[in-house]
């Protein structure tokens, strides 16, 4: 099994291996940002890489936005192309030691990003860091995927035993307005407390 740390992650955007990364924020996160109404929520990226749904959120005005990721080669392409970001709300550093409480936490390829034993922490994880009416909302692959290396996949059957312990509301639906190499292949989250 690979080390997925640092080091990895950053030799991956050096050498542009980054085939998760579509180059513009995905339609279905916009889609729902679109309809956001509190401009003070306080809103967390994990695992971002290049953040275009950052830069699109960040474009909409919210100010509250935090993004995070171990790559600190993610960072820099960021910065580059949104100069006006703060510096310090682009965190670099692990997911599980993050502290903070968000109103609403965005997934777009960090769950199939983690080794899947990793799943059941992220989960919790995600409790912890959500604020009382927070809510998680995102995509996750519906697809077996890899076995050997990111991105792993999972199914909604699998995803529900890592949510149900801590989450009480749980939709996964199929996501209708994927990318077109994904489309059929992800599921569309909205997981509240």
């Amino acid at each position: 099994m690979l080390d997925l740390n640092p080091s990895y992650w950053n030799d991956r955007y050096r050498s542009n291996e980054i085939g998760w990364d579509i180059g513009y924020p995905s339609p279905a996160i916009t889609k729902y940002i679109d309809k956001l109404e509190n401009p003070f929520a306080r809103i967390l990226i994990p695992g971002c890489g290049n953040a275009y749904e950052g830069e699109y959120i960040w474009e909409a005005g919210f100010d509250n936005l935090f993004l995070l990721d171990y790559a600190e080669k993610s960072k820099e392409n960021f910065l580059r192309r949104v100069p006006d970001f703060p510096e310090e709300q682009f965190l670099i550093g692990d997911f599980f030691d993050l502290e903070g409480e968000f109103d609403l936490i965005i997934e777009q390829t960090f769950f199939c990003a983690l080794i899947p034993k990793l799943r059941p922490e992220y989960a919790k994880k995600m409790h912890e860091l959500l604020s009382q009416e927070g809510k998680l909302i995102g995509l996750l692959f519906n697809d077996p995927l890899n076995s050997d290396g990111p991105p792993f996949g999972g199914n909604a059957l699998e995803y529900l035993g890592y949510f149900n312990p801590y989450f009480s509301k749980v939709k996964m639906t199929p996501c209708k307005n994927s990318i077109p190499p994904r489309a059929g292949r992800e599921l569309f989250i909205q997981i509240s407390k």
